[in-house]
């Protein structure tokens, strides 16, 4: 799976995702750091990679509607400190074996992780 992390994401999050065997860009690497949604939206289907973010307009279901994209993965948490954050998306990465975000929306908290197709 090939996954591209919003900048407002701790840098972490793609060194985890490598080491738990996953390929990971970061938005900041890629020159869009301030890009509008939309810009990060058509640039991750062109690659053909999951988004992580905390950006909640990206689980507006109308408007990235699911198997419309690669899949969205937002990381939704009242904490939003770095620990807390990268908690969070190991949580998601235990789950990655048994199912796959790709087409997906994906919202994972604190206390369970919702999937819809």
């Amino acid at each position: 799976m090939r996954f591209k992390i919003d900048e407002n994401l701790p840098e972490e999050y793609a060194a985890l995702l490598r080491d738990s065997g996953f390929e990971a860009a970061t938005v900041g690497d890629e020159g869009l750091g301030g890009a509008e949604d939309a810009v990060v939206a058509e640039r991750s289907r062109r690659e053909q990679r999951i988004l992580v973010t905390l950006d909640l307009g990206f689980a507006d279901i109308r408007s990235y509607p699911p198997g419309e994209h690669p899949g969205i993965v937002v990381i939704r948490s009242k904490i939003q400190d770095k620990n807390t954050l990268i908690a969070l998306l190991r949580r998601a990465v235990k789950v990655l074996p048994e199912r796959s975000p790709e087409g997906q929306l994906w919202v994972v908290e604190a206390d369970r992780i919702r999937f819809r197709d």
